[in-house]
């Protein structure tokens, strides 16, 4: 692609697939290039470097949350919808959860969630600090629970580079802490369930803790119909 034909949403668009594809590690400019069809060289006209390729991939990402509209639907259903939107989209993208350690990520995409986020729980009453630590709480709660999705799909590109089958590798390491957990009463009850593969957890666990989170923060709203900083 020539590079008077070559857009930056165009460059952004195609480094998101790479990354979806090959994580962090595996973008760079020559294979980025390549996949635009045109010369690394190209891309530099539209953006800096790497690292700010992956600060715009990351905020371009970001505008793939849903945001209900907490004046049609209760605040509940909207944090909920919010929740799961972005637990769907850091899923997608486990490359950004990655980066999350590397990278300060600003940008208008993220900014319309973050806004958007503090306006659901403004509208169920939390008001000031009260409605960005409940904001706060939901999001790390959802952060959580892709952390070790995100650590797996890092841990299988790595193994993957150099020349390693990640499922065997994995295999291998599972068959050892199963031998381990026999000396465990509760793992060892637990080795013939879905609940002892790699990272694995029972069915609908996220829903779940979302719901337990929710009701705690509905219950503070019933105790104090205002909350607001806490001294």
């Amino acid at each position: 692609m020539p590079r008077d034909t070559l857009t930056r949403d165009q460059i952004v668009q195609t480094a998101v697939e790479l990354l979806d594809e090959e994580g962090l590690d595996g973008l760079n400019m020559r294979s980025l290039g390549k996949r635009l069809g045109t010369v690394a060289t190209a891309v530099y006209w539209h953006v800096k470097n790497k690292d700010d390729l992956v600060l715009l991939a990351g905020d371009h990402v970001w505008h793939e949350v849903e945001l209900p509209d907490p004046a049609a639907v209760d605040w509940r259903t909207a944090a909920t919808t919010m929740a799961g939107s972005l637990h769907a989209m850091l899923s997608r993208h486990p490359w950004l959860v990655q980066a999350f350690g590397s990278y300060l990520f600003y940008g208008p995409g993220k900014a319309r969630h973050d806004d958007h986020n503090l306006a659901v729980f403004e509208a169920a009453g939390f008001q000031g600090v009260a409605a960005d630590r409940a904001a706060a709480a939901v999001f790390t709660y959802v952060l959580g629970n892709v952390l070790g999705m995100a650590a797996l799909d890092s841990l299988s590109k790595r193994l993957s580079r150099t020349g390693k089958n990640p499922e065997e590798v994995i295999q291998d390491v599972m068959g050892k802490a199963r031998a381990v957990a026999m000396d465990f009463p509760r793992l060892r009850t637990r080795l013939d369930t879905p609940s002892a593969d790699y990272n694995a957890a029972p069915e609908h666990t996220f829903e779940y803790g979302l719901r337990a989170l929710l009701d705690g923060l509905e219950a503070a709203l019933r105790r104090d119909p205002a909350p607001a900083a806490l001294s």
